[in-house]
Parts: C-alpha cells; sequence; structure tokens
C-alpha cells in the first residue's frame, strides 16, 4: 500500500439515515454508527499514511433538517472530539476545521476551537472536520475577505482566491471518496477538488472500515493523472 498513498483525502460520508431505516431504527441511530465509522477511518488512514483528511461532518444545507436531528449530528461532533483526544495525541493527529465557524452554537465552537488549540503541535496527520461547511459558501468568503484586504479586483488570480479559502496551506485533495451509492460532490470541496479523483461506494457508511479505504486507495493508485495534460 505504501506505493502512490494519496497524501490528501476528503470524503463525503453519506448513508446513515438510510443504514438506519433498512434496520427499522431512528436515524439518529445510523449516525452514532457513522461516528463509529468515522473513528475507524481516520484510525485505519493514520495507519496508512494519510497526511490529510477531511471529513464532510456538516453541510451548510444540514440546518434544513429537522432541530432534533441538527442537534443530534452537533453532540456527536463534540463527543468525537473529547473522546478521541487520547488518540490524537498519542499518534500526533492535528484537528482542524473548514466551513463557517460563526454560526455554530457556542458549546459546538468552544470544543472544536478547544481541539484546535490542543493538538496545533502535532506533526501526524491532519484530521479536517468540514462542520458547516458548503464549497460555494468557502468560496464566498474567500472573495469577502480579499476584498477587505483592498486588493485590486482586475487583478485577482487562481492562487489569490486560494490563499482566502479556509485552510490554504492544505494541499488540494488526490481523491474524494462518496459512499452510499450516491454520485454527486454535494458542495465539497469546489475548488479544491477540481482535479480530485472521484471514488464512489455503494457501501453505506456506517458499514466502512479499513478494508474499504484500502479499496479505494488500490483503486487511486491505478489511475492515470494528467490534470488536463498528456503524458509523453
Amino acid at each position: 500500500m505504501e506505493k502512490g498513498i494519496p497524501a490528501h483525502i476528503g470524503i463525503i460520508m453519506d448513508g446513515n439515515g438510510r443504514w438506519a431505516q433498512q434496520r427499522g431504527l431512528v436515524r439518529t441511530q445510523g449516525h452514532l454508527e457513522g461516528l463509529k465509522a468515522a473513528k475507524r477511518i481516520v484510525k485505519a488512514a493514520s495507519v496508512l499514511g494519510i497526511k490529510y483528511l477531511t471529513l464532510y461532518a456538516f453541510s451548510t444545507e444540514n440546518w434544513k433538517r429537522t432541530a432534533e436531528e441538527v442537534g443530534f449530528i452537533l453532540g456527536l461532533v463534540k463527543q468525537y472530539l473529547r473522546a478521541e483526544f487520547d488518540f490524537s495525541r498519542q499518534n500526533k493527529i492535528r484537528v482542524r476545521h473548514a466551513g463557517d465557524f460563526s454560526v455554530l452554537p457556542p458549546d459546538i465552537q468552544k470544543e472544536i476551537s478547544d481541539s484546535i488549540a490542543n493538538t496545533a503541535d502535532f506533526d501526524g496527520m491532519q484530521v479536517i472536520l468540514a462542520i458547516n461547511y458548503g464549497g460555494r459558501d468557502e468560496i464566498v468568503r474567500a472573495l469577502k475577505k480579499f476584498a477587505l484586504a483592498n486588493q485590486e479586483a482586475d487583478k485577482i488570480s487562481e492562487n489569490d482566491i486560494s490563499s482566502y479559502l479556509d485552510n490554504p496551506d492544505i494541499p488540494d485533495p488526490d481523491m474524494i471518496i462518496r459512499s452510499a451509492g450516491e454520485y454527486r460532490t454535494s458542495n465539497f470541496l469546489l475548488w479544491e477538488g477540481a482535479y480530485s479523483e472521484l471514488y464512489f461506494s455503494d457501501k453505506l457508511w456506517p458499514d466502512w472500515d479499513k478494508e474499504d479505504l484500502e479499496t479505494a486507495i488500490l483503486d487511486f493508485q491505478k489511475r492515470d493523472r494528467r490534470y488536463g495534460g498528456v503524458k509523453a
């Protein structure tokens, strides 16, 4: 597995609700099992040598769900950050955030901020939690920050926009994975994923484990990445 390991993988963790419905359970139970899957994949990615892992945990569109489900999902985020700190410390995993931080509930803001601060000096894999994240929203926020910097709009470049994104120092994802048989990117890393290899799996997210991640990486290793050019 060492040859051709992608440096950065983004994952759209889809299928929690369907997983629960198929078993006659409430949707929140599916999200709980999805959290367990996320823990498995973070650990597997760390062992495999992935440098950056972005998890699409809560989108800007997810606020449309019921207040109960939204509260449960955000509560799971808090639970994950607290429960996994020892693992992060042992494996030097750095926690980061992508998305509009300003409208998250204060307790969630504090939990994310504390995790970022407590792991800031760790030099292992970086886990970016996309919470209240939308690709279009990120680009809009980047352009607003650019405008506030009083730079000349007629001279704006791709590098200028990239520098104002949520995590400009993180390389673009080599691969974006989506579970649960859906074939769309759903507003995830629209700018950064321009040349990401896409991998779709029919398996619902709560059932994912290390073997599924390894299968996705093996598929990635077979790809011929030309970035719009032609190899000699």
